[in-house]
């Protein structure tokens, strides 16, 4: 793209938040430009500054400067047509993720290292794979929130528009209730607590860092978490419930009390700590458990994952059992986010 460009949100992306926008349009954006192109007012929303948490809505117009990156995801008229096995593949794919589906609703087991949305270098992703869904008009299931490519475990998808526009409602107001769990270095205690910080991204990498409340792109972030077993003084299994749905929250987190969680390889921040024989060397954060209210308005979805393979051998090394865990007792406690 060479030249300003001014594109009119639709109906659908009603209520996202421009950074997302972004990502879904360029994923080939750094987020760390787009912030930079925000702060010196090249990007605008109908004229005016904006923010990477900036909500948009129907109608209005998006300032897009030339930015350098590859066109929007979205504009197929170069893009190379898939081929029917490649669809049959990624469809057959998203089927093996399905823990539960009906006319509004996927809810997917996304394994680790599947990337959720496009980025540079990535051919395969789990939004590009949705397009094996598409309907005769193109329209294919939305996400409707993300997941480290790293990170295991349950994620939302909505099939109609209306759906998508109701469960990121939910996720808005905080009417969803989202369980964790991970592997920590070390037991944290109090076995039971509450974690507050604020973060933003380190414009240098990836990373979030713990900042003061006021610097740069600050946001507010707040964690619950829940020793439930522990393996001596080396290695803890915790319950993490996000209040908050920044990017890395609860990796920074952990991390920012000194039991950051075993396999990660941004945030490991203990030197001279020697991973335990037979562990896999990998992430160990699950997306357990989500509970949100149904789209249609009528009950509500409450969706489980199982450990991931490389979870499970560790939880059978350190003889844990899954099947222990009473999800009405031993998730964080709400009213800790109450203090």
């Amino acid at each position: 793209m060479s030249a300003i460009e001014q594109i009119k949100v639709t109906a659908d992306e009603a209520g996202m938040r421009l950074d997302r926008w972004f990502k879904s349009h360029y994923p080939g954006l750094a987020f760390g430009r787009l912030q930079k192109l925000l702060r010196t007012g090249q990007v605008r929303v109908d004229g005016k500054r904006a923010e990477t948490n900036t909500r948009i809505a129907k109608g209005q117009l998006i300032r897009i400067p030339p930015l350098g990156v590859d066109l929007p995801a979205d504009d197929k008229k170069n893009a190379r047509p898939k081929s029917t096995k490649l669809i049959a593949d990624d469809r057959k794919a998203i089927e093996d993720m399905l823990l539960f589906e009906d006319n509004q609703v996927m809810v997917l087991n996304k394994p680790a290292g599947l990337a959720v949305q496009g980025g540079s270098g990535l051919k395969r992703h789990l939004d590009g794979m949705l397009e094996a869904f598409a309907d005769r008009k193109g329209n294919k299931p939305r996400l409707v929130h993300r997941l480290d490519k790293e990170t295991s475990g349950i994620i939302l998808v909505a099939r109609t528009r209306q759906a998508a526009q109701e469960l990121t409602k939910a996720f808005r107001h905080r009417n969803t209730r989202k369980i964790y769990w991970a592997m920590l270095a070390g037991v944290p205690k109090p076995f039971q607590g509450r974690i507050s910080t604020f973060l933003a991204r380190n414009e240098g990498d990836e990373r979030m860092q713990v900042v003061r409340q006021g610097d740069d792109d600050a946001q507010h972030a707040v964690s619950l978490y829940s020793v439930f077993e522990k393996s001596g003084q080396k290695l803890s299994w915790v319950t993490m419930k996000p209040v908050t749905g920044r990017t890395h929250q609860l990796r920074a987190h952990a991390a920012h009390i000194g039991h950051p969680i075993i396999g990660d390889d941004k945030y490991f921040n203990i030197e001279n700590w020697e991973l335990p024989g037979g562990i896999q060397n990998r992430l160990h954060l699950l997306a357990r458990r989500i509970v949100i209210p149904h789209p249609s308005g009528h009950g509500q979805i409450d969706v489980s994952a199982p450990l991931p393979p490389h979870m499970q051998q560790t939880w059978n090394l350190l003889g844990f059992d899954a099947t222990d865990y009473d999800p009405e007792v031993d998730d964080p406690d709400d009213a800790l986010n109450k203090r």
